[in-house]
């Protein structure tokens, strides 16, 4: 080793990355950040110094059907929120604990697939007409205590027709202060365009975290949230009570501040979205968040055909 004005030089490469090594090894024993970096968790180009200006927002779906899983969904750090199918068995039980956890509960909303995917036993389907549509929507929305939200159970096929999202947007708005968000099933979705024609306070679905069960899949997914918070200000992901997402998630989570980013309820994140100057305020009533967006036309009932008008559920 050669001293020079002050400075060591190391002449070996090998002792360089030795030295790094060594380094990322002892800080990572106290900070979380390097303790990612180390672990190949991020990459450097992701690390942010600055303060957590970006937030993200997290549902995970599908909650109501499993005791173990959705205990331990429950049980996650920060304001994860949980979406309940209607009529599951532990979807009221956990909905109340969810709500007395500080969590935001949302009805998880099914409604008909596209294709050949098998729809839920009891969905919002193309033949439901609007009497029979509002009535579901009620009857779902009493069964998951204490849902601030709404989003979409499947429904790649629903959510691509105007008029039943019309009349699902009508219902929602009669819920002051209920939001929609739409999880994007398909990529011809017309739901949260739908929503705002309603001035129903809604958001979309940024990433899905597990579409790929495999943990290294959902570990980037996971990052592209953050990158895409970074880049947009705010992204949502949605996700499911697997024991990957959830293994991923308890071990990502504790991190989200050296990472630079917010974790915040959905109905935050939306109320961001709408306008509301920080420190954002939860949602409280339809005019006050549909304010700043600017006023378009109901959507046009174009798809009487695909509808028949004389169709029950």
């Amino acid at each position: 080793m050669v001293k020079r004005r002050g400075t060591f030089w190391i002449p070996a490469f090998a002792g360089m990355t030795a030295l790094v090594a060594m380094t990322l090894a002892f800080a990572a024993a106290a900070d979380p950040l390097a303790d990612g970096i180390a672990r190949g968790h991020l990459q450097w180009h992701r690390v942010r110094a600055a303060a957590p200006v970006a937030a993200i927002s997290i549902i995970i779906d599908d909650m109501g059907q499993q005791r173990g899983a959705g205990l331990r969904a429950i049980d996650l750090p920060g304001d994860v929120a949980l979406s309940f199918l209607p009529g599951t068995t532990f979807a009221r039980s956990q909905a109340e604990l969810a709500f007395a956890r500080g969590k935001e509960v949302l009805l998880h909303l099914p409604m008909e697939p596209g294709g050949n995917a098998r729809a839920f036993p009891a969905s919002i389907n193309h033949g439901t007409a609007e009497p029979q549509l509002a009535a579901f929507f009620e009857e779902a929305l009493a069964s998951v205590p204490h849902a601030r939200g709404v989003n979409n159970h499947q429904g790649s096929l629903m959510t691509e027709l105007i008029q039943p999202m019309n009349w699902l947007m009508s219902a929602i708005k009669k819920h002051p202060g209920l939001y929609f968000v739409d999880s994007r099933t398909s990529a011809a979705t017309v739901a949260y365009r739908a929503a705002l024609a309603h001035r129903v306070p809604a958001g979309e679905r940024s990433v899905f975290l597990d579409d790929d069960r495999n943990p290294a899949a959902i570990r980037a997914q996971f990052h592209a949230l953050l990158e895409r918070a970074h880049k947009s200000g705010r992204a949502l992901a949605i996700g499911h009570p697997n024991d990957s997402t959830l293994a991923v998630l308890e071990d990502e989570l504790p991190r989200l501040a050296a990472y630079g980013v917010r974790l915040v309820p959905p109905s935050e994140l939306i109320a961001g979205q709408a306008g509301l100057p920080p420190p954002y305020k939860r949602l409280k009533m339809i005019e006050t968040l549909s304010a700043p967006v600017a006023p378009k036309p109901v959507l046009p009932e174009t798809t009487a055909a695909v509808i028949p008008a004389n169709a029950g559920m």
